[in-house]
């Protein structure tokens, strides 16, 4: 804060002076400047202080909101988590894994539908959930044909998950072409997250 002692020093002598020579008590251009100064000082410090806590609270809200959504967004979905392990046990993949990618995929959401249009939690396209024998658009049938895949991956690439994981993203050419995952950023990025959360 600023040091307006100065100030308050020379105000004091002035008046001093003028008590002295008995001369009548002016007002001084800047007599009453150090008042106001403290005055508006005053004002903005409370207003700067109330400004920051509402920011803090405005900030740990949304982070409290995020990794509410984040963690129980549609896990705390018991039909969701039953339907994953059901087609996880029915295929032999670890239920983790289909949690993952599904949460990748979607967020565990059976509405989600990409702009390229894929659908439902696995996000399948309508091709591929035909020739898996599934129905998108439904989620126990959309969890199935995806997990379904998901382990045609798995076996079309010995049990190399990161390799499978890639080719369900990107199909299982691509990963046969480069020898591994595509040096695609979206396919990169997408294993990646799924791995991070699987582990």
């Amino acid at each position: 804060m600023m040091d307006l002692s100065g100030i308050n020093q020379i105000q004091a002598r002035i008046a001093e002076i003028e008590g002295q020579f008995s001369l009548p008590t002016q007002t001084m251009p800047g007599m009453e400047f150090a008042e106001r100064l403290q005055q508006e000082i005053g004002k903005h410090s409370v207003s700067a202080a109330h400004k920051a806590h509402a920011v803090q609270r405005a900030e740990a809200t949304s982070a409290a909101q995020h990794a509410a959504a984040s963690t129980t967004a549609n896990y705390a979905n018991p039909e969701l988590a039953r339907t994953i392990h059901a087609a996880a046990a029915k295929y032999a993949v670890d239920p983790k894994l289909v949690s993952a990618v599904a949460e990748v995929e979607s967020g565990g959401d059976q509405s989600a539908v990409s702009p390229a249009g894929a659908v439902g939690v696995m996000q399948l396209m309508p091709d591929t959930a035909a020739g898996l024998g599934a129905n998108p658009y439904n989620m126990e049938s959309n969890i199935d044909g995806g997990t379904k895949y998901l382990r045609e991956m798995l076996d079309t690439f010995d049990g190399d998950v990161k390799k499978a994981v890639a080719a369900y993203n990107a199909g299982p050419n691509a990963v046969k072409a480069y020898g591994g995952v595509p040096p695609y950023a979206e396919t990169q990025d997408y294993v990646n997250r799924v791995l991070d959360i699987y582990r």
